[in-house]
């Protein structure tokens, strides 16, 4: 029976469920990109952003372990969108980010995690094991909306081992702040170093799949033995 560490991937039109998980019966490793596009991200940044994304779909794809078992989702915020749905690493299209609007950061935590509880449904509807899903937030700011109750909610999936929650400040951001919002200590970005920072990612989801568990450290940046350097 599923446990809370274990995953329903995207099903392509035309392939019923029981179809999809006869050739790839998972476990499955979902990862929320919560993504900050407010104003403050435009030109280089979002850019930069936009390139990283390219790249943390190619590392996946790359691998092809990873290609099948780790299933991709991105929101981003200014405002708040769900431009891709939990879909397999080697199906995922990065859309083209654009920056504008506030930071609504709080409502878009919150859609985070109700879709990975959405996905997790599905999972265990289908019988279909999963590793703890991550949420990877990137900003540049803070919140300009409320945030007290995405960051209770946070603390509770930790504490209850049932999401992985890690928060990346660019240049710019509030660390206290993010501190205030995430359990895990936030992790300060190097300038614009996003092809480093989603070079990373895509190294700790892989080194997660080959392992076939899940090991944080909440006082650092290491999952499953794989360091930062950005």
């Amino acid at each position: 029976m599923p446990s809370d560490f274990t995953q329903l991937p995207f099903v392509p039109d035309g392939e019923t469920a029981a179809s999809l998980f006869a050739d790839n019966p998972g476990p499955f490793c979902p990862c929320v990109l919560l993504l900050d596009t407010s104003s403050s991200m435009g030109g280089k940044p979002i850019a930069q952003l936009n390139e990283g994304l390219r790249t943390f779909r190619d590392e996946l794809s790359s691998d092809p372990l990873s290609a099948k078992r780790v299933e991709v989702a991105v929101v981003s915020f200014g405002p708040v969108t769900a431009d891709v749905d939990f879909i397999a690493a080697n199906s995922f299209l990065p859309p083209t980010l654009k920056a504008g609007g506030d930071t609504p950061m709080g409502r878009a935590v919150l859609t985070a995690l109700d879709m990975v509880q959405r996905r997790k449904a599905e999972y265990r509807e289908h019988g279909i094991a999963y590793y703890r899903p991550w949420i990877f937030l990137v900003t540049d700011g803070a919140p300009t909306d409320a945030w007290t109750e995405a960051a209770s909610r946070i603390r509770a999936e930790e504490e209850a081992q049932r999401v992985a929650f890690f928060a990346v400040g660019v240049a710019g951001a509030d660390l206290a702040m993010l501190a205030r919002l995430a359990v895990r200590t936030p992790l300060p970005l190097q300038g614009l170093n996003f092809r480093d920072m989603f070079l990373w990612l895509s190294g700790s989801l892989r080194a997660c799949e080959s392992f076939h568990s899940l090991r944080y450290r909440n006082s650092s940046a290491v999952a499953c033995g794989v360091e930062s350097s950005w």
